[in-house]
């Protein structure tokens, strides 16, 4: 394990808010930071989606389902993770529900009820799969993913930094073929 840092400089950009500060986290926040950081780089939401890969609404889904995973964190962890910090500093709680309110949830907003339209019009002989690759705004909501991928991997990085790890999406190389 690499040293954990007392002071975590914080530079997330968000569609709707940009942070910019310091973090120094308790060891609650620390805690809290691993099982939000592991919830994080298993899933989709970090991970790029391949135009050949997997359903825009598995993303979706899983993207979505980080509310309740980090509701049951903050939860979990109480007061002491989102304690008030001295003069620009950051907590863990403010730093997870901005993320999900300003980074996740404004493309849940716009796609969800989009795609849940384009699904409700799937032909009986067509599967789900081959439905939503004829969807004509599938393209516009990968490049939408593939941002929000890129704020949640930067999140992630800012986690793993404070829980004293190195990144594990780039910290090993990639198998051979």
């Amino acid at each position: 394990m690499t040293q954990t840092p007392k002071n975590i400089e914080v530079r997330l950009k968000l569609p709707m808010l940009e942070i910019a500060g310091s973090w120094e986290p308790n060891d609650a926040e620390r805690r809290a930071a691993w099982e939000l950081y592991v919830e994080l780089i298993t899933r989709v939401s970090v991970v790029p989606l391949r135009e050949d890969e997997g359903l825009l609404r598995e993303a979706l889904t899983s993207l979505y389902s980080l509310f309740g995973t980090t509701r049951e964190i903050l939860r979990r962890h109480g007061p002491q993770i989102a304690e008030p910090k001295r003069s620009g500093q950051y907590n863990f709680g403010y730093l997870a529900v901005a993320m999900l309110n300003y980074g996740v949830r404004p493309l849940l907003a716009t796609w969800h009820p989009a795609l849940e339209d384009w699904e409700s019009r799937r032909p009986t002989d067509c599967s789900r799969r081959d439905h939503e690759r004829a969807w004509p705004q599938a393209d516009e909501l990968r490049a939408a993913l593939n941002d929000t991928r890129r704020n949640l991997a930067v999140y992630a990085d800012l986690l793993a930094t404070a829980c004293g790890v190195p990144n594990l999406l780039g910290a090993y190389p990639s198998p051979r073929s």
